[in-house]
Protein backbone atom coordinates (compact mmCIF):
# COMPACT_ATOMS: atom_id res chain seq x y z
CA UNK A 1 0.00 0.00 0.00
CA UNK A 2 1.31 3.27 -1.49
CA UNK A 3 0.71 6.91 0.67
CA UNK A 4 -1.97 7.70 -1.98
CA UNK A 5 -3.68 4.84 -1.24
CA UNK A 6 -3.67 4.80 2.53
CA UNK A 7 -4.17 8.88 2.20
CA UNK A 8 -7.90 7.77 0.36
CA UNK A 9 -8.71 4.88 3.00
CA UNK A 10 -7.91 7.12 6.12
CA UNK A 11 -10.23 9.92 4.47
CA UNK A 12 -7.62 12.48 4.73
CA UNK A 13 -4.80 14.20 2.30
CA UNK A 14 -1.25 12.59 1.35
CA UNK A 15 -0.17 16.09 3.07
CA UNK A 16 -2.11 14.69 6.80
CA UNK A 17 -0.02 11.43 6.00
CA UNK A 18 2.90 13.26 5.78
CA UNK A 19 2.80 15.69 8.61
CA UNK A 20 1.74 13.03 11.18
CA UNK A 21 4.83 10.33 10.58
CA UNK A 22 6.99 13.63 10.40
CA UNK A 23 5.64 14.74 13.76
CA UNK A 24 4.41 17.76 11.60
CA UNK A 25 0.94 20.04 13.39
CA UNK A 26 -2.62 17.98 12.95
CA UNK A 27 -6.07 18.63 13.59
CA UNK A 28 -6.99 16.07 16.67
CA UNK A 29 -9.59 14.77 14.26
CA UNK A 30 -7.10 14.20 11.37
CA UNK A 31 -4.77 12.37 13.82
CA UNK A 32 -7.84 9.84 15.18
CA UNK A 33 -8.10 9.35 11.49
CA UNK A 34 -4.75 8.10 10.80
CA UNK A 35 -4.41 6.19 13.89
CA UNK A 36 -7.55 4.26 13.11
CA UNK A 37 -6.48 3.59 9.64
CA UNK A 38 -3.11 2.16 10.93
CA UNK A 39 -4.29 0.08 13.11
CA UNK A 40 -6.71 -1.35 10.45
CA UNK A 41 -4.15 -1.86 7.89
CA UNK A 42 -0.96 -1.85 9.41
CA UNK A 43 0.44 1.02 7.04
CA UNK A 44 3.97 1.99 7.86
CA UNK A 45 6.11 4.67 5.55
CA UNK A 46 8.83 3.13 3.82
CA UNK A 47 12.23 4.59 5.14
CA UNK A 48 13.93 5.29 1.51
CA UNK A 49 10.44 7.40 0.91
CA UNK A 50 10.92 9.64 4.00
CA UNK A 51 14.96 9.66 3.68
CA UNK A 52 14.39 10.75 0.01
CA UNK A 53 11.71 14.05 1.25
CA UNK A 54 13.89 14.52 4.28
CA UNK A 55 17.49 13.77 3.09
CA UNK A 56 17.97 12.57 6.79
CA UNK A 57 17.73 9.00 8.11
CA UNK A 58 19.90 9.26 11.48
CA UNK A 59 21.56 5.86 10.73
CA UNK A 60 25.09 5.70 10.38
CA UNK A 61 27.09 2.83 8.85
CA UNK A 62 30.05 1.63 10.76
CA UNK A 63 32.24 -0.71 8.68
CA UNK A 64 34.39 -3.54 11.20
CA UNK A 65 36.78 -6.18 10.65
CA UNK A 66 35.81 -8.58 12.96
CA UNK A 67 33.48 -9.24 15.92
CA UNK A 68 35.77 -10.82 18.26
CA UNK A 69 38.37 -8.12 18.78
CA UNK A 70 38.32 -6.56 22.58
CA UNK A 71 40.11 -3.21 20.38
CA UNK A 72 36.86 -2.96 17.82
CA UNK A 73 34.81 -3.72 20.98
CA UNK A 74 36.12 -0.72 22.71
CA UNK A 75 36.32 1.39 19.22
CA UNK A 76 32.45 0.64 18.72
CA UNK A 77 31.33 1.28 22.11
CA UNK A 78 32.66 4.89 22.09
CA UNK A 79 31.17 5.44 18.58
CA UNK A 80 27.68 4.20 19.47
CA UNK A 81 27.80 6.29 22.60
CA UNK A 82 28.20 9.78 21.04
CA UNK A 83 25.68 8.81 18.03
CA UNK A 84 22.62 7.31 20.41
CA UNK A 85 23.37 10.58 22.17
CA UNK A 86 22.25 12.67 19.82
CA UNK A 87 19.40 10.23 18.13
CA UNK A 88 21.56 7.62 15.80
CA UNK A 89 21.47 4.20 14.86
CA UNK A 90 24.43 1.94 14.06
CA UNK A 91 24.12 -0.32 11.03
CA UNK A 92 27.11 -2.40 11.74
CA UNK A 93 28.32 -4.48 9.19
CA UNK A 94 31.62 -7.40 9.65
CA UNK A 95 34.25 -8.06 7.13
CA UNK A 96 35.77 -10.09 8.94
CA UNK A 97 39.49 -8.75 7.19
CA UNK A 98 38.54 -9.37 3.87
CA UNK A 99 38.71 -5.73 2.08
CA UNK A 100 36.77 -7.16 -0.77
CA UNK A 101 33.86 -7.06 2.05
CA UNK A 102 34.71 -3.87 2.76
CA UNK A 103 34.20 -2.20 -0.85
CA UNK A 104 31.09 -4.22 -0.67
CA UNK A 105 30.10 -2.50 2.24
CA UNK A 106 30.89 0.92 0.99
CA UNK A 107 29.20 0.28 -2.22
CA UNK A 108 25.79 -1.24 0.33
CA UNK A 109 26.27 2.30 2.30
CA UNK A 110 26.55 4.27 -0.61
CA UNK A 111 23.87 2.75 -2.24
CA UNK A 112 21.33 2.94 0.73
CA UNK A 113 20.49 6.13 2.46
CA UNK A 114 22.18 6.32 5.43
CA UNK A 115 24.08 10.05 6.77
CA UNK A 116 27.35 8.91 7.19
CA UNK A 117 29.84 6.15 6.98
CA UNK A 118 32.45 5.40 9.43
CA UNK A 119 35.09 2.74 7.94
CA UNK A 120 38.00 0.32 10.09
CA UNK A 121 39.81 -0.57 7.08
CA UNK A 122 42.27 -3.09 7.05
CA UNK A 123 44.34 -2.00 3.25
CA UNK A 124 43.28 0.56 1.17
CA UNK A 125 43.54 -0.32 -2.97
CA UNK A 126 42.55 1.65 -5.86
CA UNK A 127 38.75 0.11 -5.46
CA UNK A 128 38.51 1.68 -2.17
CA UNK A 129 39.48 5.46 -3.24
CA UNK A 130 37.09 4.72 -6.51
CA UNK A 131 34.32 4.13 -4.28
CA UNK A 132 35.01 6.77 -1.49
CA UNK A 133 35.10 9.04 -4.27
CA UNK A 134 31.01 8.39 -5.03
CA UNK A 135 29.99 8.63 -1.86
CA UNK A 136 28.23 11.86 -1.22
CA UNK A 137 27.56 11.53 2.50
CA UNK A 138 30.72 12.36 4.86
CA UNK A 139 33.08 9.45 5.45
CA UNK A 140 35.61 8.91 8.44
CA UNK A 141 38.32 6.29 8.62
CA UNK A 142 39.60 4.96 11.55
CA UNK A 143 42.70 3.18 12.43
CA UNK A 144 44.58 4.31 9.07
CA UNK A 145 45.94 7.22 8.01
CA UNK A 146 45.24 7.89 4.28
CA UNK A 147 45.84 11.62 2.78
CA UNK A 148 42.66 13.15 1.22
CA UNK A 149 40.21 11.49 3.33
CA UNK A 150 39.47 12.47 7.09
CA UNK A 151 40.93 9.58 9.60
CA UNK A 152 41.32 8.88 13.19
CA UNK A 153 44.31 6.93 13.39
CA UNK A 154 46.78 5.77 16.25
CA UNK A 155 50.42 6.56 16.45
CA UNK A 156 51.23 2.69 15.14
CA UNK A 157 54.88 3.93 14.49
CA UNK A 158 55.99 5.53 17.75
CA UNK A 159 54.29 2.69 19.86
CA UNK A 160 56.58 0.21 17.90
CA UNK A 161 59.24 2.03 18.27
CA UNK A 162 59.31 3.00 21.60
CA UNK A 163 58.46 -1.25 22.91
CA UNK A 164 61.31 -2.67 20.46
CA UNK A 165 63.91 0.65 22.25
CA UNK A 166 62.20 -0.83 25.42
CA UNK A 167 63.54 -3.84 24.97
CA UNK A 168 67.03 -2.99 23.80
CA UNK A 169 67.86 -0.96 26.30
CA UNK A 170 67.32 -3.75 28.82
CA UNK A 171 69.77 -5.40 26.77
CA UNK A 172 68.41 -7.20 23.98
CA UNK A 173 70.74 -7.50 20.70
CA UNK A 174 69.21 -10.05 18.38
CA UNK A 175 65.67 -9.30 18.06
CA UNK A 176 62.90 -10.65 16.06
CA UNK A 177 59.08 -9.41 14.84
CA UNK A 178 56.38 -11.52 14.40
CA UNK A 179 54.30 -8.79 12.59
CA UNK A 180 51.36 -8.47 9.93
CA UNK A 181 50.94 -8.02 6.27
CA UNK A 182 52.30 -5.10 5.24
CA UNK A 183 49.55 -4.03 3.36
CA UNK A 184 47.61 -3.68 6.13
CA UNK A 185 49.80 0.28 6.58
CA UNK A 186 49.00 0.79 10.33
CA UNK A 187 49.98 -2.43 12.20
CA UNK A 188 51.62 -4.10 9.33
CA UNK A 189 54.18 -1.22 7.46
CA UNK A 190 53.91 1.45 10.49
CA UNK A 191 54.77 -1.21 13.11
CA UNK A 192 57.41 -3.16 11.51
CA UNK A 193 59.13 0.65 10.47
CA UNK A 194 59.05 1.40 14.01
CA UNK A 195 60.38 -1.37 15.43
CA UNK A 196 63.34 -1.26 12.30
CA UNK A 197 64.36 2.41 13.57
CA UNK A 198 65.12 1.23 16.90
CA UNK A 199 66.95 -1.32 15.84
CA UNK A 200 68.90 1.16 13.37
CA UNK A 201 69.57 3.56 16.09
CA UNK A 202 71.85 0.96 17.69
CA UNK A 203 73.14 -0.19 14.54
CA UNK A 204 71.98 -3.55 15.04
CA UNK A 205 71.72 -5.61 12.03
CA UNK A 206 68.22 -7.66 11.15
CA UNK A 207 68.28 -11.17 10.56
CA UNK A 208 65.62 -11.99 7.56
CA UNK A 209 64.87 -15.54 9.57
CA UNK A 210 64.06 -12.71 13.00
CA UNK A 211 60.79 -12.21 11.39
CA UNK A 212 57.74 -13.86 10.49
CA UNK A 213 54.16 -12.30 9.45
CA UNK A 214 51.11 -13.59 11.17
CA UNK A 215 47.30 -13.01 11.28
CA UNK A 216 45.23 -11.29 14.21
CA UNK A 217 45.02 -14.02 16.29
CA UNK A 218 46.70 -16.17 19.63
CA UNK A 219 46.87 -19.51 17.52
CA UNK A 220 49.28 -17.62 14.50
CA UNK A 221 51.45 -16.41 17.37
CA UNK A 222 52.13 -19.62 18.66
CA UNK A 223 52.76 -21.43 15.43
CA UNK A 224 55.24 -18.37 14.03
CA UNK A 225 56.98 -18.55 17.59
CA UNK A 226 57.25 -22.40 16.65
CA UNK A 227 58.81 -21.37 13.64
CA UNK A 228 60.74 -18.35 14.62
CA UNK A 229 62.17 -20.60 18.28
CA UNK A 230 63.09 -24.16 15.78
CA UNK A 231 66.27 -22.63 14.33
CA UNK A 232 69.89 -23.15 15.74
CA UNK A 233 69.70 -19.21 17.44
CA UNK A 234 67.45 -18.03 18.96
CA UNK A 235 66.20 -14.21 19.45
CA UNK A 236 66.68 -12.35 22.47
CA UNK A 237 63.28 -10.44 22.01
CA UNK A 238 60.21 -10.09 20.53
CA UNK A 239 58.06 -7.52 19.02
CA UNK A 240 54.58 -8.58 18.09
CA UNK A 241 52.61 -6.23 16.22
CA UNK A 242 49.78 -7.07 18.78
CA UNK A 243 49.06 -8.70 22.11
CA UNK A 244 47.12 -11.57 20.69
CA UNK A 245 49.99 -12.45 18.36
CA UNK A 246 52.28 -12.16 21.97
CA UNK A 247 50.37 -14.14 23.94
CA UNK A 248 50.56 -16.75 21.83
CA UNK A 249 54.30 -16.56 21.68
CA UNK A 250 54.23 -16.45 25.08
CA UNK A 251 52.22 -19.69 25.89
CA UNK A 252 54.65 -21.52 23.49
CA UNK A 253 57.81 -19.90 25.41
CA UNK A 254 55.70 -21.37 28.42
CA UNK A 255 55.46 -24.71 26.89
CA UNK A 256 58.80 -25.31 25.18
CA UNK A 257 60.98 -24.25 28.69
CA UNK A 258 62.21 -20.69 27.29
CA UNK A 259 61.89 -18.54 30.22
CA UNK A 260 60.94 -15.31 30.02
CA UNK A 261 62.40 -12.26 30.01
CA UNK A 262 65.63 -14.20 31.05
CA UNK A 263 65.94 -16.19 27.66
CA UNK A 264 63.72 -13.86 25.76
CA UNK A 265 62.08 -10.44 26.15
CA UNK A 266 58.18 -10.51 24.79
CA UNK A 267 55.65 -7.16 24.13
CA UNK A 268 52.85 -6.41 22.20
CA UNK A 269 50.66 -3.27 21.28
CA UNK A 270 46.91 -3.17 22.32
CA UNK A 271 46.84 -3.57 26.03
CA UNK A 272 44.13 -5.60 26.15
CA UNK A 273 42.79 -8.24 28.72
CA UNK A 274 45.00 -10.38 27.48
CA UNK A 275 48.56 -8.92 27.79
CA UNK A 276 47.08 -8.54 31.74
CA UNK A 277 45.83 -12.06 32.47
CA UNK A 278 48.46 -13.99 30.77
CA UNK A 279 50.42 -16.88 32.64
CA UNK A 280 53.36 -13.74 32.03
CA UNK A 281 52.12 -11.22 31.99
CA UNK A 282 52.93 -8.82 28.93
CA UNK A 283 54.22 -5.52 28.14
CA UNK A 284 52.43 -3.32 25.62
CA UNK A 285 51.55 -0.37 24.53
CA UNK A 286 48.05 1.16 25.38
CA UNK A 287 46.18 2.79 22.26
CA UNK A 288 43.15 4.47 23.31
CA UNK A 289 40.62 2.45 21.24
CA UNK A 290 37.61 4.06 22.88
CA UNK A 291 38.82 7.47 22.54
CA UNK A 292 39.04 6.94 18.97
CA UNK A 293 35.67 5.82 18.37
CA UNK A 294 34.54 9.23 20.23
CA UNK A 295 36.70 11.22 18.06
CA UNK A 296 35.61 9.59 14.99
CA UNK A 297 31.81 9.89 15.48
CA UNK A 298 32.70 13.21 16.67
CA UNK A 299 34.19 14.37 13.31
CA UNK A 300 31.51 12.50 11.17
CA UNK A 301 28.45 14.12 13.24
CA UNK A 302 30.68 17.60 12.64
CA UNK A 303 30.67 16.75 8.39
CA UNK A 304 26.88 15.83 8.61
CA UNK A 305 25.65 19.11 10.62
CA UNK A 306 28.14 21.43 8.76
CA UNK A 307 28.66 19.57 5.87
CA UNK A 308 32.07 18.46 4.30
CA UNK A 309 35.03 20.95 4.72
CA UNK A 310 39.06 20.08 4.30
CA UNK A 311 40.02 16.45 5.07
CA UNK A 312 41.49 16.09 8.99
CA UNK A 313 43.81 13.94 10.25
CA UNK A 314 43.31 12.93 14.10
CA UNK A 315 46.29 10.97 15.42
CA UNK A 316 45.95 9.87 19.08
CA UNK A 317 49.10 9.05 21.24
CA UNK A 318 50.07 5.79 23.69
CA UNK A 319 51.06 4.59 26.77
CA UNK A 320 53.74 2.10 27.35
CA UNK A 321 52.67 -0.57 30.04
CA UNK A 322 55.75 -2.34 31.49
CA UNK A 323 54.64 -5.89 32.84
CA UNK A 324 56.91 -8.81 33.42
CA UNK A 325 57.77 -10.05 29.80
CA UNK A 326 60.07 -7.41 29.72
CA UNK A 327 61.30 -6.97 33.74
CA UNK A 328 64.88 -7.37 33.10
Amino acid sequence: MNISEFAKLAGVSKSAVSRYFNNGYLSSEKTALIKAAIEKTGYAPSLSARSVKNKITKLVGVIIPKLSSESIARITEGISGVLSEQGYELLLVNTANDYNKEIDSLELFRNNWVDGIILMASVFTKLHKTVLDKIRVPVVILGQNYKGYNCVCHDDFGAAYSLTKLMLDKGASDPACVGVRMDDLATGKLRFDGFMKALNEKGLSFHRENRETADFTFESGYEHARHLFSGSSRPDAVFCATDSIAAGVVLYCKENGIRIPQDVMVCGIGDSRLSRISSTTITSAHLHYKTAGIEAANMLLSQIDHGKSAPRILQLGYEIVQRESTAR
